[in-house]
């Protein structure tokens, strides 16, 4: 077995300012899911105030998958980091950074290394299209997340 690394990233624009989005980010709820479009629920315990671990248990189409994830939080810098401990990909990570934008929005700028196991060495192409699918649905929570955070901050 051999982890194969596959690394992506994307933005995400707010409406609202830099602050404000940030914060509602690491505001973690059990229904946290139903907001990103999934079906899933999900544990906070918090560690301390740059801390926490997520439990979540989500289902798709291959049954439920269970992720333990360990939250950082970088408040100075407006950003955090997602470590996988437990769960079918172990030790990914991704880093979340937010920014203010001249208009009073902020932007978020997320990089994601996700460590897929695999009994084989995948091809350059075969990496790239699972990195393509990785960002596609990353991208996708966070345009859900996006309106979810504007309808509830800006009403």
């Amino acid at each position: 077995m051999v982890l194969i690394p596959v690394r992506y990233s994307f933005s995400q624009r707010f409406s609202v300012p830099v602050e404000k989005s940030f914060a509602w980010s690491l505001d973690y709820d059990p229904n946290d899911f139903a907001l990103m479009g999934l079906d899933g629920r999900r544990k906070i315990k918090k560690l301390a105030d740059d801390t926490f671990i997520l439990q979540d248990t989500r289902r798709t189409g291959k049954g439920l998958v269970k992720k333990t994830r360990l939250i950082r939080v970088n408040h100075a810098r407006r950003a955090f980091t997602n470590t996988h401990i437990a769960g079918p990909t172990p030790y990914s990570q991704f880093w979340y950074e937010f920014f203010p934008e001249k208009d009073g929005g902020s932007r978020l700028d997320f990089t994601g290394l996700f460590l897929l196991p695999s009994k084989r060495k995948l091809t350059r192409e075969e990496v790239a299209k699972i990195a393509e699918e990785e960002r596609r649905g990353d991208s996708n929570i966070w345009k859900n997340l996006a309106r979810a955070m504007e309808a509830d901050l800006l009403g």
